[in-house]
């Protein structure tokens, strides 16, 4: 049976991290506007898809659904004992390189099954604008398995934020808009996991589109 919520402690250190760090650098130092955050299930398995152009993204996105966002992590940080705890706590999951896709997804369905949202980028990597150019399924297969809602997110600005060379972050205006919740796929064939991955990404460019 799917659990409605975090633990408790994910959600006091999720708080904790927001308000004390994530959303003050974000509506100060980046003058961020966030759209449409009243469209975020609060309780209950999420499948959370976006965009990503910057090392920044995780935790701006996790900042905007405000409930915390599971993130695969490599599997060398889960071997820092006390590190290992905190990122756990915070809903990190650990990916063997070389072999991510399948661990990957056993790890999202674990944290669905525990009454997380699970954040994955659509295209996988970061691109040079932030718009989607070749997304991957993972996101619609693993929504199809728990029939999990999905919920396009768009990142704009964030691949301005570092530039190359630099160090500091740009003090660059950023905006974040949540689009309408996307049901999974019904089977999960090749052309149902296919037209559910272009419906995100098409719905995330179209939001990127609309700029500032």
């Amino acid at each position: 049976m799917t659990k409605q919520r975090e633990p408790l402690i994910s959600l006091a250190l999720y708080h904790l991290f927001k308000w004390t760090v994530v959303s003050p650098s974000l509506h100060v130092y980046f003058q961020g506007q966030i759209y449409n955050a009243e469209r975020v299930p609060q309780q209950g398995p999420l499948v959370v898809v976006s965009n990503h152009a910057s090392d920044f993204d995780p935790p701006l996105l996790s900042n905007c659904m405000r409930r915390p966002v599971a993130f695969m992590a490599k599997q060398e940080l889960f071997e820092v004992p006390l590190l290992s705890t905190l990122i756990r706590w915070y809903g990190a999951y650990p990916v063997n390189r070389g072999r991510a896709d399948r661990s990957a997804i056993r790890s999202a369905l674990a944290s669905l099954e525990q009454g997380w949202a699970v954040g994955l980028f659509l295209q996988g990597t970061r691109t040079p604008d932030g718009r989607i150019t070749s997304p991957k399924q993972g996101a619609a297969l693993i929504a199809s398995k728990i029939q999990a809602p999905i919920l396009p997110v768009c990142l704009w600005g964030t691949e301005k934020i570092i530039s190359k060379g630099q160090r500091l972050p740009h003090s660059v205006p950023l905006t974040i808009r949540i689009g309408d919740l996307i049901p999974p796929p019904a089977k999960r064939d090749r052309q149902g996991l296919a037209d559910v991955t272009q419906h995100c990404a098409d719905t995330i460019n179209a939001m990127h589109a609309l700029g500032r």
